[in-house]
């Protein structure tokens, strides 16, 4: 059974006194201070381009494509988001537990984050392969086929990246500057992702009646940035490197059993913590993510699609912007105060920002709208670098346990329950968008609809957010015990 307490020490299982020491090739390669080269940093992050584009780019195009462009009903819509998540408990405890096993002359992580995101890439435009005037069931069948089918891809990809990232150093501040490199390359992707409605509405799509042909516009898009995609894919595998492979990894016998990505990886305290911290944050923020485009296009633009993708690409150049705002700001915090304390501080300035969505979303000054997505945005990007850090301790403390590195049991386990609760999250939006009266066919929302939109934008967030602020004040794992934990780590097997 796996120790919660922050003193337990347990001696690795297996361990032999010749693997006290990093062989000299892995000790070169890897320097002991933990630096990592700012050319690996940028390769490990140039992975959010197939992150946000594999994994959010169709959730945020399919009502734009299905609903607005196609006539599906959003509740359709949103159960077809919601229920690939059965696909995705499976192929993300599949992958994450083969790369842990994998053992090649590439590394553990890299073959796969190659395959799996050439593939991906090519994948992404044929989730958009439907033709028109096809009735909602065929449209949901589709949906739900094609995004099962392209769940593994990602996963393949996906689960081996993000193990990747907790294994780039052993440092406890270099780590987060390690996120925040990815996080604020990751403004790239996102802003093509804020830009892709407004693409498919271009005037060079309009059907012969003189309307956008969304649909065309999407295909087009995902067409390119699958593209982008694949070259991607070679630049990751080209750039980075398996820090712990060589001195720790490859010398190993033991091999992680399947039940750990889920069983025993959710014994460790920690990382109990950290996934209740996000998952209440993926939860809240997923249900309100919907809400955010229609309060722009029915309440600010009143109703003119066209306008409001304009304003969508501006509130996207807003994001990116306040975006590197809040990774400079929670790195500066996190290295002063620690990454509990810039969490809880970042989780508090959440709250404030959506409730300012209320006075931001204005249709006498719709400027203000760029307000309302860059104070996500900073929340947002401040929330996830150091996440992404603090994950990388809890992989610290488990080995300290159980002798082994487990990044992608801990990558599978963690990314399932994140998507449980985007699942949940996207399956309840198209329901409370239903449940507000937004009706797609009407030309303008009624002001009930609009009111209870705007309510539901601002309140559900703030509930969750404050739920996710109770659990992180529990997290225990302060800069001083990572650096006892990692000295013992060292004293076992010898630095990386």
């Amino acid at each position: 059974m796996l120790a919660d307490s922050p003193s337990a020490v347990v001696p690795a299982r297996g361990a032999a006194s010749g693997h006290s020491s990093p062989s000299p090739a892995a000790a070169a390669a890897a320097p002991p201070t933990g630096s990592v080269p700012l050319s690996q940093q940028v390769g490990f992050g140039l992975g959010s381009f197939l992150d946000m584009w594999g994994h959010w780019l169709y959730q945020s195009l399919a009502f734009h494509v299905f609903n607005v462009g196609l006539g599906v009903a959003p509740g359709l819509i949103s159960t077809a988001l919601g229920l690939k998540i059965f696909v995705d408990a499976v192929s993300d405890a599949l992958f994450g537990w083969l790369s842990d096993n994998t053992r090649t002359r590439w590394g553990r992580r890299r073959p796969y984050i190659l395959v799996g995101g050439v593939l991906s890439g090519i994948g992404l435009p044929l989730m958009f392969a439907v033709g028109r005037g096809w009735s909602d069931s065929e449209y949901f069948v589709f949906m739900l086929v094609s995004t099962c089918l392209y769940v593994p891809v990602m996963s393949c990809f996906n689960m081996p990246w993000n193990s990747l990232g907790a294994e780039m150093t052993p440092d406890y501040h270099e780590r987060t500057r390690v996120m925040s490199v990815k996080n604020a390359i990751q403004k790239i992707p996102e802003l093509a992702m804020f830009v892709a409605a407004q693409f498919t509405t271009l005037a060079i799509f309009n059907s012969a009646d003189g309307k956008p042909d969304i649909l065309l516009g999407a295909q087009v898009y995902t067409s390119i940035l699958g593209a982008i995609m694949v070259l991607v894919s070679v630049a990751i595998f080209a750039l980075t490197r398996e820090r712990y492979y060589e001195a720790v990894v490859a010398r190993s016998t033991q091999r992680v059993p399947f039940k750990d990505t889920l069983y025993r990886t959710l014994k460790n305290r920690p990382f109990r913590q950290m996934l209740g911290t996000m998952l209440a944050y993926n939860m809240a923020t997923a249900m309100v993510g919907l809400l955010g485009y229609y309060a722009t296009v029915y309440y600010v633009c009143g109703g003119n699609v066209v306008e409001a993708t304009k304003w969508n690409s501006l509130m996207g150049v807003a994001g990116l912007v306040c975006g590197l705002l809040g990774i400079s700001f929670a790195g500066a915090v996190a290295r002063r105060y620690g990454k509990r304390n810039t969490l809880m501080t970042v989780l508090v300035l959440g709250i404030f920002a959506f409730i300012g969505d209320w006075f931001f979303y204005n249709p006498q000054l719709p400027w203000l709208q760029l307000f309302a997505s860059g104070g996500v945005a900073f929340i947002g990007a401040g929330f996830w670098t150091i996440y992404g850090s603090a994950m990388a301790d809890v992989i610290d403390h488990d080995e300290l346990d159980s002798g082994q590195r487990r990044e992608g049991s801990f990558a599978a386990c963690g990314s399932w329950i994140s998507k449980v609760g985007l699942a949940l999250g996207n399956s309840a939006s198209g329901w409370v968008l239903m449940f507000t009266g937004f009706d797609a066919k009407l030309p303008a929302q009624s002001e009930e609809a609009i009111f209870l939109i705007r309510v539901f934008l601002s309140g559900i967030p703030i509930v969750g957010l404050a739920v996710a602020l109770f659990v992180v004040s529990r997290y225990f794992l302060t800069e001083q015990r990572m650096h006892e934990i990692r000295a013992e780590l060292e004293a076992r097997r010898g630095s990386v």
